[in-house]
């Protein structure tokens, strides 16, 4: 990652920033053009009201979404799992999954700290 900001040219960040910012103006303006095809809600009838969502989804941010599926598909049958179900098998479940958690969220903490320290004193676009 740091090769590739080295060799990246300043101009190119620039450039996907752009790329994003009218894919979301596209979504936008179809968001709109939906909203004036379908006409406005009518309470009585229940056309154009959404059907409301539950409580729980309102808590859940998609960031969160991300880094769960991403953290269970990578852990998701490699060795360090294989070697927690024998762990857990010849000796106490419940402290080798308390072990496990506490052994896992640790170094995720750290991984985060450490990639946000890095990221406020690298520029990756630039390698300064």
């Amino acid at each position: 990652m740091l090769r590739e900001g080295l060799k990246m040219s300043p101009d190119e960040g620039q450039e996907e920033l752009e790329e994003v910012q009218a894919e979301i103006k596209k979504k936008d303006e179809e968001l709109q053009r939906t909203k004036l095809l379908n006409g406005p809600a009518d309470v009585e009838t229940g056309s154009g009201t959404t059907i409301p969502q539950k409580k729980w989804l309102h808590f859940i941010s998609p960031i969160f979404v991300q880094a769960f599926t991403l953290t269970f598909l990578a852990e998701w049958g490699d060795r360090s799992q294989l070697t927690t179900i024998v762990l857990a098998a010849r000796e106490d479940p419940y402290g080798v999954a308390v072990g496990g958690t506490v052994g896992h969220c640790l170094c995720t903490g750290l991984a985060v700290i450490g990639g946000r320290m890095i990221a406020q004193k690298i520029s990756v676009r630039t390698g300064k």
